[in-house]
């Protein structure tokens, strides 16, 4: 009678693999507890959350859509304008640092480290940090709010149409080039149409970004609809920061759709 083999037993993971989960399980919840000892959770802030809400929402109704037309619109419109004007202010700089950031646009590594340098240094910085910083130069304002939106998305934008130029086929630029085209024509005639969709892409989806941060900006004086936010819930009238809140949140959707459509229509 032949004896039976043994059967198979199969694991999804080795030893040494499931001992390196553990480890690193371990110590996430290591780094969750440390973190929450220091940054002092008081349990009875948490357990009375629940109560503080309900009387905030309370506060905020009924929404006083009176208050609109007199002190909302104009800091909406504004904010509009910051996000859109701020937005092409960065596309100028921005195309000009992501050709230059191109090793096969520009065959100079010196200037492609420096072109990176800039863009990194341009995104590394959060758009409050920015706004600050303007705010100090230029004044409380939506000049402030311009030129922070602007900082910010330079860095955003030139990064993307630079790598969007590197994965361009390069077998169009070599036929052009064979013929003796110029740069300029090279870059017009070849890299211009295969990067066509991701810088209107690119274009879009930063100035739907930039709606909501210029939104917040007025909080530190940027101007738009965050210095109206702000003064109404300094002065503690909750039916306008809900009025507010509720004008944010319309405006954001309805850019979100129309820059689907346009997405739709354009790519």
């Amino acid at each position: 009678m032949t004896a039976t083999p043994n059967p198979v037993q199969w694991q999804r993971f080795t030893p040494l693999q499931q001992a390196v989960r553990t480890c690193l399980m371990v110590l996430c919840v290591a780094g969750v507890v440390l973190s929450a000892r220091h940054i002092e959770i008081i349990p009875e802030f948490l357990l009375d959350a629940p109560e503080q809400m309900q009387d905030l929402f309370e506060r905020m109704w009924p929404i006083d859509f009176h208050h609109y037309a007199g002190g909302v619109h104009d800091a909406l419109v504004d904010t509009l304008h910051i996000a859109t004007l701020g937005t092409l202010m960065a596309l100028v700089f921005a195309v000009p640092l992501g050709v230059l950031s191109t090793h096969r646009l520009v065959p100079w590594s010196a200037i492609n480290w420096f072109a990176r340098l800039l863009l990194v240094a341009s995104r590394s910085v959060n758009s409050l940090i920015w706004a600050l910083l303007f705010v100090g130069i230029f004044g409380p304002g939506s000049l402030a709010g311009t030129a922070a939106i602007a900082m910010r998305s330079i860095g955003f934008m030139g990064k993307l149409i630079g790598e969007a130029l590197e994965e361009c086929d390069h077998k169009p630029v070599q036929a052009l080039q064979a013929v003796g085209a110029s740069w300029s024509s090279v870059l017009l005639k070849s890299y211009w149409p295969q990067v066509q969709p991701s810088f209107w892409s690119v274009l879009l989806f930063r100035w739907d970004i930039n709606i909501r941060e210029s939104a917040v900006l007025g909080l530190v004086g940027a101007g738009g609809i965050g210095m109206a936010l702000d003064t109404a819930m300094n002065l503690f009238r909750w039916e306008q920061v809900s009025l507010i809140l509720l004008s944010i949140f319309v405006i954001v959707l309805a850019v979100e759709l129309m820059v689907t459509q346009i997405r739709k229509r354009v790519l």
